[in-house]
């Protein structure tokens, strides 16, 4: 009888650990220029900035602006690159956010979020709309698997699209609302 409930005990401590390890939990960072290193800048017209910002379990993003329009590159432990470029997802001019939230299942990040501001309406510059972008991030990969459009549930919608981006292909531009681009 003893002998069955240590075995219980033990399969329910199990469980409850293989679940601890399979939940995704965020991590955020700062993508503010006042909090990222620049590597270059320039004032000219239009301007151009390029920054290293910090990230998390060894990777980092790049922070780079230019005709007043921003994108991010992933940086893993490593130093490979993988420019997400956000300029091929609207011609528009925009801006990130000011922190990315990066999705981790352990201490390992699969994927990434970072708001997109974008100015849809070239004659009135107040007129912004605010994206979430979706990135997955592999061991050997970093890309963009979705665009969540303002909503009372973006942020959750980009969460539940980040959590399962392993299997989402890369490179979709079209809008997404609930659903990984393909």
């Amino acid at each position: 009888m003893l002998t069955m409930k240590i075995l219980k005990g033990i399969a329910v401590m199990l469980f409850v650990a293989v679940a601890a390890v399979g939940q995704v939990t965020s991590v955020y960072t700062p993508l503010d220029d006042k909090k990222c290193k620049t590597i270059e800048a320039t004032d000219e017209e239009g301007g151009s900035y390029h920054g290293e910002c910090p990230g998390t379990a060894g990777y980092k993003l790049e922070l780079i602006e230019g005709d007043l329009r921003q994108t991010i590159t992933v940086v893993d432990p490593k130093r490979k690159k993988y420019p997400l470029e956000f300029w091929n997802l609207t011609g528009a001019f925009n801006a990130v956010g000011q922190t990315a939230e990066w999705r981790m299942r352990g201490k390992k990040p699969i994927a990434l979020i970072v708001r997109l501001n974008v100015n849809e309406a070239l004659d009135d510059p107040a007129r912004v709309k605010s994206y979430l972008i979706v990135s997955k991030i592999l061991p050997d990969a970093a890309c963009v698997v979705a665009m969540v459009p303002p909503s009372k549930t973006q942020n959750v919608d980009a969460r539940r699209l980040a959590d399962r981006s392993a299997t989402a292909k890369c490179g979709g531009l079209e809008l997404t609302t609930s659903r990984i681009l393909n």
